[in-house]
């Protein structure tokens, strides 16, 4: 799916550019966060790297097995990209390396953190202007 975006969509999802993390609370209001982003676009893959007590990550754990409708935005003037879909929460070790080696080649290496989890979106709607 979104490979078929092209060259300039896969471009700026790999452009250092600060996103944000939008999902849905109990109460139905939206809980929004700035967070980095990395996208898979072979895969459909979005991934958030947070804290395991964060807010975000207790929200779509609560959620249970079958996630939390999420969507992540990125905006550089008037260029913009928004990605739907539904959010878990990965623990594995060799999940949370992976999300953090991409988060590392997009913005910079994060601090040593052990409790750190990966957030996955499988992206199943884009927005946007590219």
């Amino acid at each position: 799916m979104l490979s078929t975006k092209g060259e300039d969509f896969r471009a700026f999802w790999t452009e250092r550019h600060l996103c944000t993390l939008t999902t849905i609370r109990a109460d139905g209001t939206p809980h929004v966060v700035p967070v980095g982003v990395t996208l898979d676009v072979d895969t459909a893959t979005a991934r958030v790297i947070s804290s395991r007590g964060s807010h975000k990550v207790r929200q779509i754990l609560a959620a249970g097995d079958g996630g939390l409708p999420a969507a992540v935005c990125q905006v550089d003037g008037r260029r913009w990209s928004t990605l739907e879909g539904r959010a878990v929460v990965r623990v594995e070790s060799e999940a949370v390396e992976d999300a953090v080696r991409r988060y590392a080649d997009r913005y910079r290496t994060p601090r040593p953190n052990p409790e750190r989890v990966v957030i996955e979106i499988a992206v199943s709607r884009v927005l946007g202007t590219v």
